[in-house]
């Protein structure tokens, strides 16, 4: 039988469950208290690639975005595998978690070209697995929740590895933790809406010297398709002009309130 982990299986064959032992662990210990806190529905989910490697980049708006979009992804059959601050993989349990499922460590700065975590993440890709990369780097600066400006390592793994973009957005999210909150609202049990995108449209990139200003140019077009995502979401209109923390003084990292 073909091994999802090998090109072949990504072509032919049934591919091998990513729900491994370790994953089927950590839902054991996730999926109560996530499914406690919300109801999760998930919206043309047949956009994410049933196998086969992939980027996913999500708007980010609450720390606990990551778990929302990990119960979608468990809800798909696919495994999450994110870029992760490395400090994580010091924390007791948690950081042994985070080494046995594959979870890339990446130092503030370092997502760059050639550098370890896009490394891995391409190393993870070549094995027809899945990776997510928050665009924005951050939690979003806007005092709307919108998507702010986007930085390029997204677009950058997607190009270099040659595999899919897929936009995704979330809300709902924030009426469990508001940004920077220090209390989860427990009761009543929220909704929280996830949608897939379709895969942004790179063409023009792929073959060209990644320099700058592509990188730039597509990463404003992953952030355009992640904005208009959200924007059906919450049926609004987004501000005509993104959220960019330089041009308001603030941190590119860290809590700004």
């Amino acid at each position: 039988m073909p091994d999802a982990t090998t090109p072949a299986a990504q072509t032919s064959g049934t591919p091998r469950s990513e729900r491994t032992w370790i994953f089927r662990l950590l839902a054991s210990l996730v999926l109560p208290p996530m499914y406690l806190l919300g109801r999760y529905h998930i919206q043309d989910g047949d956009k994410l690639p049933s196998s086969g490697p992939f980027v996913l980049a999500p708007n980010h708006y609450s720390e606990i975005d990551p778990l929302v979009i990990g119960v979608a992804m468990w809800k798909l059959g696919r495994m999450p595998r994110y870029l992760t601050k490395a400090s994580l993989f010091t924390v007791p349990v948690l950081g042994w978690f985070l080494r046995k499922t594959e979870q890339v460590p990446v130092e503030r700065g370092t997502a760059a070209r050639g550098s370890g975590p896009l490394d891995t993440a391409e190393r993870l890709a070549e094995r027809g697995l899945g990776v997510i990369i928050y665009p924005e780097g951050s939690l979003t600066r806007d005092p709307d929740l919108w998507p702010m400006r986007g930085k390029t390592g997204a677009v950058r793994m997607a190009l270099e590895a040659g595999v899919p973009l897929i936009p995704a957005a979330s809300w709902g999210a924030q009426q469990i933790l508001p940004r920077y909150a220090k209390r989860i609202s427990l009761f009543p049990r929220k909704n929280v809406v996830i949608r897939y995108g379709d895969p942004v449209d790179l063409s023009t990139f792929r073959g060209r010297n990644l320099d700058a200003a592509a990188l730039a140019d597509a990463t404003t077009k992953l952030m355009d398709d992640i904005t208009a995502l959200v924007a059906d979401l919450r049926g609004e209109k987004a501000p005509a002009q993104r959220w960019d923390p330089s041009q308001h003084d603030q941190r590119e990292t860290g809590r700004f309130e």
